[in-house]
């Protein structure tokens, strides 16, 4: 549910059942006073991916695929991204890329434009996974991205844009191929969250943060890793994680929870998420809810016991407790990581500075000439 003509999300909610839709409807017919309420489907569990192009009218050249670490239906403004993608295969990479070009000549785009899409991936037992690529947005003009894309790809997207709007072509300016980084470029997003006690840090639709950060590497996990630092994150090297899992990320969460013990983390976790951990045979401190009584996370937090927090909230129910650890997390600086996408991310990160505790450091335009180089 959104209204219309709103910026960063405003008033933007995903509902699950029909007493949320409509508070959100009523809420959203506020905000949108006199203006269409819009209502979609929502995508669960896909892909965003982000793509900055820019069309003479003639050529259209890929400046930068964006594939989101957090899930769709996250604001893109508080998503963390790669360049280049690190997860999705070439197929639909090309499909985004002729779907792309398509649609510049056919809005007859003369500049920057900005595409946002979701992929929905489908497993199939046995076989090969299937993907569906939907278009959430089409904009034609420079994008909130457009800087993060010229640093990670070298390329000068405001310049040549300026160019292609007073008639100087791609040609002209020998800009027709699409640049694709040796290097691997993470954006972060940064939020204020530890200047406004008590708020909860889900994200969502909404826009939240006010600034972003990059990390440059040369592969995912350690450009993630260098990206999280960057946005203030303490990312620990060794101590206790905890774990609490939506039952739809339980599963998800299996492997990942295993490496973990084998870095030598320990984990914990409440009743129900140890109890998938142990049948999996995986060891686990079982904690008690708050609600039980002590000792719990919070006390954990409070005595500087755990390290990182790996918390999914549920679509649906109460969020009272979910919400006050989190505000607890923010409150003590213990890093809390509230979507699959990010925890899987951030397991990768924790297993890169097992091995590479020191990153590997270097100015920006020394990366561009390694890749001219290359």
């Amino acid at each position: 549910v959104r209204p219309s003509f709103v910026l960063g999300g405003r008033a933007m909610e995903i509902c699950y059942d029909n007493q949320q839709f409509d508070r959100f409807v009523a809420e959203a017919f506020v905000v949108a006073e006199g203006q269409p309420v819009l209502i979609d489907r929502f995508l669960e569990d896909a892909i965003e991916v982000d793509v900055d192009a820019l069309s003479d009218g003639m050529d259209c050249v890929i400046m930068g695929i964006m594939e989101h670490i957090e899930e769709a239906g996250v604001h893109s403004g508080d998503s963390a991204c790669a360049i280049p993608p690190h997860s999705l295969p070439p197929s639909i990479l090309d499909e985004i890329r002729e779907s792309t070009k398509k649609l510049a000549k056919r809005l007859n785009v003369i500049g920057l434009m900005n595409i946002q899409y979701a992929v929905k991936k489908v497993e199939q037992p046995g076989s090969e996974p299937t993907y569906t690529v939907y278009i959430l947005e089409v904009n034609p003009r420079a994008s909130r991205t457009s800087p993060f894309v010229s640093k990670a790809t070298g390329m000068p997207l405001a310049r040549m844009a300026a160019k292609v709007m007073a008639g100087v072509s791609l040609q002209a300016q020998g800009g027709t191929e699409e640049v694709w980084p040796t290097h691997t470029s993470v954006k972060e997003s940064v939020f204020p969250f530890s200047r406004f006690a008590g708020v909860d840090i889900i994200l969502g639709p909404e826009m939240r943060s006010t600034g972003e950060v990059m990390g440059i590497a040369d592969d995912f996990p350690s450009a993630f890793a260098k990206s999280q630092q960057a946005a203030g994150i303490d990312i620990p090297r060794e101590g206790a994680v905890f774990i609490s899992m939506a039952g739809a990320h339980k599963d998800a969460m299996l492997e990942p929870a295993r490496k973990l013990r084998q870095m030598g983390f320990r984990i914990l976790a409440t009743s129900g998420t140890a109890r998938e951990l142990q049948n999996a045979g995986i060891e686990v401190e079982v904690l008690k809810k708050v609600q039980e009584g002590r000792p719990n996370l919070i006390d954990y937090m409070v005595n500087g016991d755990v390290q990182i927090i790996f918390n999914t909230p549920s679509g649906k129910g109460s969020r009272t407790e979910e919400g006050k650890i989190r505000a607890t997390a923010v409150l003590y600086g213990v890093p809390c990581v509230t979507t699959l996408p990010g925890c899987l991310a951030m397991v990768r990160a924790l297993e890169h500075l097992q091995h590479h505790p020191v990153p590997h450091v270097q100015a920006i335009q020394d990366w561009h000439a390694n890749q001219v180089e290359a």
